[in-house]
């Protein structure tokens, strides 16, 4: 839907690419919102050439040709860093990339995917641990890698108003406001977002699962937990000194479902990469 259509959130991601790129960047590590591990697991993407899982109503000519490139050897060291830092982590070399995170990088590298590493969510759907993940691979920002985060600010498809996308395959109809509960918790996310940095910026988010409108914006929690990732991978006491997060683009679709954009962190300098949650 949304990721196969243009809108202001897709030429946004084309902008943070571009400004990647300029920047040098090294590579790309992911956490999206369809791969989960069971028990206290997660895994890390090594298939050498992986397929793309269908997407519903996007048309397959604008994806089926695009080539993936898996960064085995990054792959291979978040395994390890992950190991060092108490994770029961593995590499999975059959893992085919999902469209939370191939359609993100179509948009944002049109011209070339850059090696790129994904890591799993583990299907407990803690938000500490999958804070932790993101700390512990975070020193892979200084050396010029943009973490990457997608999921939803609010993405409860139960909540959604179907009519407009079955009847037209118009997503973006709105033909009406996205009702009270969408909005309180989206603001709430921008709030935490772009008001808090370092370790305050985690525990802003993590805290957000306790957020009264919280079961209603989510109504599983797998598309919250790249929130978490990011915010570990961009909330240590050292980032308090970086750029403060940005909402660059939000694209609203199915009346109640909300995509926001931030951008944490700057690559000012070539020291600090950015780190992206949409």
């Amino acid at each position: 839907m949304m990721l196969g259509e243009e809108s202001e959130s897709a030429d946004y991601w084309k902008a943070c690419g571009d400004e990647a790129l300029a920047n040098g960047i090294k590579g790309v590590i992911m956490m999206g919102a369809h791969w989960d591990c069971l028990g206290d697991r997660i895994e890390v993407a090594t298939n050498p050439s992986p397929g793309k899982s269908p997407v519903a109503y996007v048309h397959p000519s604008k994806y089926v040709n695009y080539k993936l490139v898996p960064d085995l050897n990054s792959a291979d060291r978040c395994i390890s860093m992950l190991k060092d830092g108490g994770f029961n982590v593995g590499a999975n070399p059959k893992f085919e990339w999902i469209h939370d995170t191939y359609l993100i990088l179509i948009r944002m590298f049109p011209a070339g995917c850059p090696p790129t590493t994904i890591v799993s969510m583990n299907a407990r759907f803690d938000p500490h641990f999958h804070l932790r993940v993101g700390s512990t691979l975070r020193p892979l920002r200084n050396e010029g890698y943009l973490f990457i985060g997608t999921g939803g600010a609010v993405h409860n498809l139960y909540r959604n108003v179907w009519a407009p996308m079955l009847k037209y395959r118009d997503n973006f109809a709105q033909e009406t406001a996205p009702e009270g509960w969408a909005l309180e918790f989206r603001q709430s996310v921008e709030d935490c977002m772009t008001q808090n940095r370092g370790p305050a910026l985690r525990r802003a988010i993590t805290r957000l699962m306790k957020h009264p409108q919280y079961r209603d914006a989510h109504a599983t929690d797998d598309h919250f937990m790249s929130a978490c990732f990011v915010a570990g991978a961009a909330g240590d006491w050292e980032d308090e000194q970086e750029e403060g997060g940005r909402l660059g683009a939000e694209t609203w679709e199915l009346t109640n479902m909300c995509n926001s954009q931030f951008t944490l962190g700057s690559w000012g300098g070539g020291q600090r990469v950015a780190a992206a949650a949409g």
